[in-house]
């Protein structure tokens, strides 16, 4: 079997967060939403669609798989916003891949299924697959599966930001319930005395993984998964359904809630609440976060607050896209691309969006929308230069012993490309 997870036209709306990452390299709960996609397809080869301008970066992440290619005669399209549950294969109606091989006679036809008008996946052989590889260096759209029968499933998407950190204390317990379900052993690191569980059962801790005294971890309202060589400082307390990932530090007293996901190699302390932080980025010190999503290489200076609740308990109305999207939440923090920044005692409002590698600093509140490299605050702000923010990257980066690829360079270069027409409705020079 051979699976095309595909990006759709709507990856825009998941900026700034998928300026630098296909939409399905987006954390929601312990792992992207690719992960669960293929968790479902374990014996197939697999292609990954991108926008082109993140093709040679995908192809130096994932060497073993085709990038805008596909080299079968058969093909499962799966679109990359997809949140790929435990019933996903059964919804779409495909025969589980660990069986026997499926024999030519009982392979159903070509379909598309859909939810709405939205494309969830499309089983494509024959002369339609020759005509879709064609547009494989594009977006696809629904007309590009005319001709398909098409049926309608009941399967998620998302759509926006905080689609993901809404579904994220729901995917954490369904993310820990996949990926320990054959361990018969849960506390695999070392923990100190003066540690306190609650309902141990749904506490995994890995191997290399160090728990220091006076730390609690309560996973009675879900599961905590604690990653390989990731330290918890003393007095920390976790609250489940919660996620640390591999090589990561939360900081002495630091207070996690329920719904937070941290990637891997970040370095966390202060109050965190029902958010997600991507991987290698910090938020050291004191301060609170709260239904967020922080991408790569992010940096929050101590202090750092954020408000994720206004005060007349309405509905949050986010900027997506230069134009305000009513989210229908009431509770919707702060999205910070990758490598941005801000300094001690910095302030966001509800809903604020800022874009990558911005520098945010200076007294007051800065506004709701915060353009791709900008430098500045609430007095005032202007454009960060490209080879001064592109410098910062790399030393940041190498840090952490990484060094940025030229592919990766590419990519930071073109976004600040795409971003010149948000600076410039702006009033910033470019």
């Amino acid at each position: 079997m051979h699976i095309c997870i595909f990006e759709g036209i709507y990856y825009e709306r998941l900026f700034p967060l998928a300026y630098a990452h296909p939409s399905y390299e987006l954390r929601c709960g312990i792992t992207a939403l690719k992960e669960k996609i293929l968790r479902h397809f374990p014996k197939s080869k697999v292609s990954l669609h991108c926008r082109s301008y993140l093709a040679e970066m995908m192809a130096e992440k994932y060497p073993d798989y085709e990038i805008n290619q596909i080299s079968s005669n058969e093909c499962i399209f799966i679109n990359g916003r997809v949140l790929a549950e435990k019933d996903f294969l059964e919804k779409i109606d495909i025969k589980n891949p660990l069986v026997a091989e499926i024999p030519a006679s009982d392979k159903p036809n070509d379909t598309l299924y859909v939810n709405s008008d939205a494309i969830i996946a499309a089983k494509v052989s024959g002369s339609k697959l020759a005509e879709l590889r064609n547009t494989l260096h594009g977006l696809f759209t629904l007309s590009d599966f005319d001709g398909l029968i098409k049926k309608q499933v009941d399967v998620k998407l998302i759509n926006y930001s905080w689609d993901l950190v809404n579904h994220n204390p729901a995917q954490i317990e369904a993310d820990f319930n996949y990926l320990i379900k054959e361990k018969k052993n849960k506390i695999l690191g070392k923990v100190y005395p003066g540690v306190h569980f609650v309902n141990e059962d749904q506490i995994f801790i890995d191997e290399g993984a160090n728990v220091k005294p006076g730390v609690v971890l309560d996973a009675e309202g879900g599961p905590i998964y604690i990653g390989k060589d990731a330290k918890i400082f003393p007095n920390a307390v976790i609250e489940g359904p919660a996620y640390v990932g591999d090589k990561s530090a939360i900081k002495i007293g630091a207070k996690i809630y329920e719904g937070t996901s941290i990637g891997e190699v970040c370095k966390v302390g202060g109050e965190v609440e029902n958010s997600i932080i991507h991987s290698y980025s910090n938020k050291q010190h004191e301060g609170f976060l709260g239904h967020s999503y922080l991408g790569m290489w992010v940096n929050l200076g101590a202090d750092t607050n954020n408000s994720d609740l206004k005060n007349n308990y309405g509905s949050v109305k986010v900027y997506v896209n230069s134009e305000l999207v009513d989210t229908g939440s009431m509770f919707v923090g702060l999205t910070m691309g990758d490598h941005s920044k801000s300094g001690i005692n910095s302030m966001f409002n509800t809903g604020t969006v800022v874009g990558v590698s911005c520098n945010v600093f200076g007294s007051g509140i800065p506004p709701k929308y915060i353009p791709s490299f900008s430098w500045g605050g609430a007095d005032a702000i202007t454009t960060y230069d490209l080879e001064r923010s592109l410098e910062v990257a790399k030393r940041v980066m190498a840090r952490r012993k990484i060094t940025m690829s030229s592919a990766e360079e590419k990519v930071f270069r073109k976004i600040f490309d795409l971003t010149k027409e948000e600076r410039r409705k702006r009033g910033m020079p470019n």
